[in-house]
């Protein structure tokens, strides 16, 4: 409350008078009634336990972080859960760097008090090594603009920050099973914490000696305002605690009012909060890490499904330098070539054979860019019978080739192969050569 003593002398007696009027006629200064609360708005970041709070004026970031750290003695099979609020003068010149003012403290107290004392977060699952190590989670609040209840808008801060945290995953080994590995998020799908509900903070003003309330004051309001009360509550209707500031007294009916409307603002305020989560967790499962094994870059030819059956080939060659390509096949095959890791391929989509396919995976390593000079002959595939087996095979070199048993399947007679035509090439190469050595 060391702001709102230096606050008090920026406003002048009319200003006053005209917010306690007002209040009296059930209205305030920014439109609202007695028991609205300003637009919110919850940001959050794409890295895990960052969000940002906007409530009207008001914007307070919160940032959950976790590091391994030994427990207290008096409870060895838990972990620590603490919280820390910051002031910066950027958010109100009458907030000093250095050591923490009253208000600083309060805050923290008031968002700590709620989540420990209701046992929200369960602290004994971040046990890693009973009495050695265990989780420290730790809570940071900044305050970047105070527009008024600071301790609603940090509450809303930290439950968003705290449902989106993901602590990395460890496991236990060694012979005395005290050595702790813990895996990167590459390797192993983050933890996150177990969260058992939300305690919501509500935050009520109180004017003209408790006979006037109003929910969510801003920062004029708290100026004028002679007392507040902060309840944090859950959607269950469950008080978790309870903060009374300042000297003026309230009665106990017009306590037992702001409760049955906390109740039914935490619910509000506890379903937008999931609907934000719920966004944030589908597009952090879009953005995952594929963990697929590095292999070596192969390029296939594959013909379309939509070619005719009676004449679709296959062509399968290793890639060298990934800018030699496949000879063409019959004008009416279409290609498409495919360039990429073998794990990234579907060969059923575009109804390529399942051996083939298991050879083409198993050893990508033992190619050679002697394979390059190697062309695969092309055989003519056309749908089989029941009767009919198909098979590949592997030879020693790496190069894969396609045998088709069936009494009904031939070369086409006067089709010439990509064999042939090398062969022929390489009979004429031989004969210049004879030819030199005479």
């Amino acid at each position: 409350m060391d702001h709102r003593m230096g606050n008090v002398s920026r406003m002048t007696v009319n200003e006053r008078k005209f917010i306690e009027t007002a209040l009296l006629n059930d209205l305030r200064i920014d439109g609202r009634r007695p028991f609205d609360y300003r637009p919110l708005t919850i940001k959050l970041g794409r890295e895990d336990g960052l969000s940002e709070v906007h409530l009207g004026q008001t914007h307070v970031m919160a940032y959950v972080t976790a590091q391994l750290s030994q427990p207290y003695r008096d409870r060895p099979n838990e972990g620590s859960f603490s919280v820390f609020s910051e002031f910066s003068p950027m958010a109100d010149p009458l907030f000093e760097i250095g050591r923490p003012g009253e208000s600083a403290i309060e805050l923290g107290r008031v968002i700590d008090r709620g989540l420990r004392e209701s046992k929200a977060i369960d602290v004994e699952s971040l046990s890693v090594v009973p009495g050695k190590y265990v989780w420290a989670v730790r809570l940071d609040i900044h305050i970047l603009d105070n527009g008024g209840n600071l301790i609603d808008a940090a509450n809303i801060a930290a439950l968003s920050a705290l449902s989106t945290f993901r602590r990395p995953e460890c496991t236990v080994s060694g012979d005395d099973g005290q050595e702790v590995t813990i895996h990167p998020p590459e390797t192993r799908e983050p933890l996150p914490l177990i969260i058992h509900h939300l305690p919501v903070a509500i935050t009520f003003a109180f004017f003209n000696e408790g006979n006037i309330s109003v929910i969510d004051p801003s920062n004029h309001e708290e100026i004028v305002s002679g007392g507040r009360m902060t309840v944090s509550i859950n959607t269950n209707s469950e008080i978790c605690a309870i903060q009374k500031a300042g000297g003026e007294g309230v009665m106990s009916g017009v306590v037992m009012q702001c409760m049955r409307i906390a109740s039914m603002k935490a619910a509000d305020i506890t379903k937008e909060i999931k609907n934000y989560v719920e966004i944030f967790d589908n597009e952090r499962t879009l953005r995952k890490v594929k963990r697929h094994s590095e292999v070596a870059t192969l390029e296939v030819d594959v013909p379309d499904a939509s070619m005719n059956e009676t004449s679709q080939l296959h062509h399968i060659t290793g890639l060298k330098n990934h800018t030699d390509l496949i000879p063409k096949s019959e004008p009416n095959t279409i290609n498409q070539v495919f360039i990429g890791q073998a794990s990234n391929w579907d060969p059923y989509s575009m109804k390529t054979s399942s051996h083939l396919s298991k050879h083409f995976v198993a050893s990508p390593s033992t190619l050679s860019p002697s394979h390059v000079d190697r062309v695969v002959e092309t055989i003519s595939l056309p749908k089989l019978e029941k009767n009919q087996t198909e098979d590949s095979t592997m030879d020693n070199d790496g190069v894969i080739s396609i045998a088709v048993e069936t009494s009904s399947v031939t070369k086409t007679k006067n089709m010439l192969t990509l064999k042939d035509a090398v062969d022929k090439k390489r009979k004429m190469k031989k004969k210049m050569k004879m030819k030199n050595v005479k």
